[in-house]
């Protein structure tokens, strides 16, 4: 079972119709204090901005605007977290302190009492009493969102000295807090559904059936009299007592002689022709006949409207149905009404944190060439709203996120990498341009902020990491049962792939949960501890630590890991102790298989990674550094992402949080 399988219908259970709060905000935009010759910081937040890249990238002659800034101010290679994946890096960011001061540790959390993982960075509280009527449940109280990343926020103390912020789209911002601050949630904002993003295909391909996959559903059809009636779906129904998905009818008419399709969707109707992508098409769903329902967006891609011998004639890639920004559902921005008056000026826009869909790439439901399409409209969109809102940035913080680079990093590196074992040179001489092309519209991004720089205006471009390839995957969880640690209910070749399951927690010690973590099965910590604390605890995850690091690959004879960081050692503040027990950090060209996040177990150990997914990060933190670039002499030559949030800080005159470990840069 895959995250989004396991927290597609769980995520919006209990909060149904919570709405952002219609209330304004009112604010001035006084400046920075007096000590301070600043009065406007403006940070890029660039994913997966690579530094071997943009340095390879500019010795060739591109990049202009960072070759600007590189000769006129500051480089460095930024020290990303540890583990270095997007949720936790961007935490350091924002609270100026590790993992253990701001409490996200991975994409992945558990409750060590049930084992149950959950999305690290934000929770839904169930809804407290519900009265059944008929087959209904009314909650009699309203379910509750929660960010679950804590520590201290840079804005928060600018905003308390009367500096004003812009945060667009920051990763682990959601929801965002009600305070003064303009705020739109990025990474970590779900789908309608709930999950990282559920698209929908629908096709009579007699090949094809309904079946769920990683990040979306495939719906088997029929066309008769050339035309199919289905449904689409929508979030879990929190009023029914039989916690249904919420549907609504769609018709695709296809036109006899032409590849042309009539689709109607709700209330809407319109026509695309194969092979065209239709604008945002607004939806609702009902929950309570009559009463309530909830708002959502989404596109339609018609990939097939003509018959394919053995292939039938219908082809239909409907995205993930996003938050409505001008109804939302749930609260994406601050201050609440801020999503409605963009898409007022700028019209309608992706609000689920991941928009890139890569998954629909994977599962081989959107092309190579289609999902560049996709992605393509989604920095186009990103563009057009860094334009609009740096153009009326006056005084203060702006910080704008790019989502693009990173994601499209992640499935296309296979066109860089000679060595991975999905790498083609027909894909490479079709699609190897598109990496290169991201970072020239980057720079064109740097551009424009270089064109709003005065002497008082301190300018950064960061990244939360760099990139490498994922050629080969280990089964962590594989190799702790084979090696004793965890122990199965049942034989080792019996026990099955899914999550957890068959594990004897009363003889296991250690296990693997997320990207990066390893957990010890720790007395008085998950529900059936087997492994006292203290001086046991300690032997126990330095023979874990000694016997990883010495994994060899058989295929290459090259190390699987390259270290093993103890949490104790690396990890300091309030919530240190709430993260993995170990960080196991992979050697270039490995990853953890995509098994091992939740929990599978299959007999494979090392295994080729053969999913689109062909470029990585979530490696031993040396390996994939990201990028500063500042306008001003930086005096650190190590920098990491803490240090930014002190920096800010001190640049406008305003006191560093105890809280914060950083240091200024300046």
């Amino acid at each position: 079972m895959t995250l989004e399988q396991v927290t597609r219908r769980t995520f919006l259970q209990g909060v149904g119709t919570v709405a952002a709060l219609a209330a304004g905000c009112g604010r001035n935009a006084p400046g920075p204090t007096e000590a301070s010759s600043i009065d406007r910081v403006i940070v890029l937040g660039v994913d997966g901005f690579d530094p071997v890249l943009l340095e390879k990238f500019v010795a060739e002659g591109r990049m202009p605007h960072c070759r600007q800034l590189m000769a006129d101010g500051s480089f460095r290679r930024l020290e990303t977290s540890e583990p270095p994946q997007s949720p936790v890096a961007w935490s350091n960011f924002i609270s100026g302190t590790n993992p253990g001061g701001h409490g996200i540790f991975d994409f992945v959390a558990r409750d060590p009492e049930t084992m149950t993982p959950y999305h690290a960075t934000a929770r839904a509280e169930q809804a407290g009493t519900r009265l059944p009527i008929g087959g209904w449940q009314i909650p009699l109280s309203s379910g509750k969102l929660r960010n679950l990343r804590r520590g201290p926020t840079f804005w928060t103390s600018l905003e308390q000295r009367g500096i004003a912020c812009t945060v667009l789209r920051v990763p682990a911002n959601f929801p965002p807090a009600a305070d003064e601050t303009v705020a739109l949630s990025g990474m970590g904002t779900p789908d309608l559904a709930g999950g990282y993003g559920t698209f929908t295909f629908f096709t009579d391909d007699p090949q094809s059936r309904t079946r769920e996959v990683s990040g979306g559903r495939i719906v088997s059809v029929d066309v008769r009299d050339d035309m199919c009636r289905c449904t689409l779906s929508g979030p879990v129904n929190s009023f029914a007592a039989d916690g249904r998905i919420a549907e609504i009818p769609l018709q695709i008419d296809l036109d006899p002689q032409r590849p042309l399709a009539r689709i109607k969707v709700g209330d809407e109707t319109f026509v695309l022709a194969e092979g065209e992508w239709s604008d945002w098409i607004p939806v609702r769903f009902g929950l309570l006949p009559h009463v309530v329902d909830v708002a959502g967006v989404c596109r339609f891609l018609l990939k097939r409207a003509t018959p394919q011998p053995g292939r039938g004639r219908l082809a239909l890639y409907v995205s993930p149905v996003n938050i409505d920004p001008s109804d939302p559902a749930l609260p994406i921005s601050n201050p609440p009404d801020y999503s409605r008056r963009l898409v007022r000026e700028l019209g309608y826009f992706y609000t689920q944190g991941m928009a890139e869909d890569t998954k629909a790439l994977s599962a081989g439901v959107l092309s190579a060439s289609e999902y560049r399409q996709q992605a393509t409209f989604v920095l186009d969109e990103r563009m057009r709203f860094f334009e609009h809102e740096l153009a009326r940035f006056e005084r203060g913080f702006f910080f704008h996120y790019f989502s693009t680079l990173d994601l499209s990093s992640h499935v296309f590196w296979r066109t860089l990498d000679r060595g991975h074992p999905l790498y083609s040179a027909e894909l490479a001489a079709q699609e190897g341009d598109f990496i290169p092309e991201l970072y020239d519209q980057i720079d064109l991004a740097i551009g424009r902020a270089l064109e709003t720089v005065d002497d008082k205006t301190l300018l950064f471009v960061i990244s939360d990491h760099g990139f490498t390839s994922f050629r080969r995957q280990f089964n962590l969880n594989s190799w702790l049962m084979d090696n004793r640690y965890i122990r199965p209910k049942v034989s080792r070749v019996q026990s099955v792939n899914s999550y957890f399951a068959d594990v004897d927690w009363t003889r296991t010690k250690a296990y693997g949960l997320g990207i990066n973590g390893l957990y010890l099965n720790l007395q008085g910590r998950e529900a059936h501890g087997t492994v006292a604390p203290g001086p046991e605890a300690d032997k126990l995850l330095r023979e874990l630590a000694e016997r990883l690091t010495a994994v060899r690959d058989p295929l290459t004879g090259d190390a699987v890991i390259a270290r093993v960081h103890l949490a104790s050692e690396i990890y300091s503040g309030p919530y240190a102790a709430d993260g993995p027990d170990l960080i196991v950090g992979y050697n270039n060209n490995y990853r953890a298989s995509w098994d091992t996040i939740l929990g599978g177990f299959p007999r494979e150990l090392i295994l080729d990674n053969t999913d689109a997914w062909s470029g990585d990060h979530c490696v031993d933190s040396a390996f994939v550094p990201g990028v500063l670039l500042c306008n001003r002499p930086l005096r650190r030559d190590r920098p990491a992402l803490e240090d930014l949030a002190p920096t800010i800080l001190e640049a406008f005159g305003v006191e560093v949080p105890v809280e914060m470990t950083g240091n200024n840069l300046l």
